[in-house]
């Protein structure tokens, strides 16, 4: 079994064609047929179905598919490892929750990239547990979350503090305690989400109850209070990040907590150059 042939077989399952991939890879579609079967030989199991002129991967294709990546991840990071002199350099997979990545992280991002061209940086957001999931499975290399962990494979640092404003229709009266809120409907993300807990516990303390609407995007949570459907409490950094959501009022309250957001990895992984050089730009552009 050869890198190269893990190369070749990730490449064909995300293509779904030997074609496509044979075209990324720019070899000739026959190497890669060939190599794939003695793959498959060597592991006496297919790893896709035919169908139509594509190609679907296999039940025992995808269980190879996950070890496949580890493998290559691991490879690349040994790669890194044993360079500690040298500039970033790489392959460089960073998650984020979605308010991180659309109200804190486009500047950091984008000064990264000027900064480190040498690293080819796959960016992607996701909710908090499969962020850290991801990260435990090394299939990220690291992740900005907005929750506290306890799994004994990862590290975090604090890099900011996200303060919480909440938002109503601009034809709606003011909102002066939690109890104005009572009849009104209210748009969150998803349990689980830390901002959501964060308005549950406000709510709490004020012996306050009310029904809470899921909806799994900020932008469409915008939308809907801008449009006179609802009100919502949402991380600052996503409301400074939409100036054209049309009139609402904000609200600030001193007893609504900020919500801590880290950055995390995989502390099994000890030396990658790219994730530090990332984590540096965090810290200095947080502080």
């Amino acid at each position: 079994m050869e890198l190269s042939q893990l190369q070749m077989f990730q490449m064909v399952a995300e293509e779904g064609s030997i074609i496509n991939a044979a075209q990324k890879l720019h070899c000739v579609p026959s190497n890669i047929t060939t190599r794939i079967k003695k793959l498959e030989e060597e592991l006496g199991a297919p790893l896709f179905i035919r169908q139509g002129r594509g190609l679907i991967i296999s039940p025992s294709g995808r269980i190879f598919l996950e070890y496949s990546k580890q493998i290559l991840s691991l490879c690349e990071n040994a790669k890194q490892a044993i360079r500690p002199e040298s500039e970033p350099y790489g392959l460089l997979r960073i998650g984020s929750i979605e308010s991180s990545a659309i109200g804190r992280l486009p500047k950091l991002l984008s000064q990264f990239h000027q900064g480190f061209p040498l690293v080819d940086m796959q960016f992607s957001t996701a909710t908090w547990p499969q962020l850290l999931n991801d990260i435990i499975q090394n299939t990220l290399d690291g992740a900005i979350v907005a929750a506290s962990h306890t799994h004994p494979s990862l590290n975090s640092v604090e890099i900011y503090q996200e303060e919480l404003v909440l938002i109503t229709p601009s034809s709606t009266s003011d909102i002066k305690d939690p109890s104005d809120l009572i009849g009104k409907k209210v748009f969150m993300w998803p349990e689980g989400c830390p901002y959501r807990k964060a308005l549950e516990k406000w709510l709490s303390e004020h012996n306050v109850s009310i029904p809470i609407t899921s909806i799994a995007s900020y932008g469409t949570i915008l939308g809907c209070v801008s449009a006179g459907a609802g009100v919502s409490l949402v991380p600052k950094g996503i409301l400074e990040s939409h100036h054209g959501t049309g009139s609402v009022k904000t609200y600030q309250f001193k007893d609504l907590a900020t919500v801590k957001n880290y950055f995390m990895w995989n502390k099994n992984i000890e030396k990658h150059a790219a994730r530090e050089a990332f984590l540096e730009q965090l810290k200095t552009g947080f502080k």
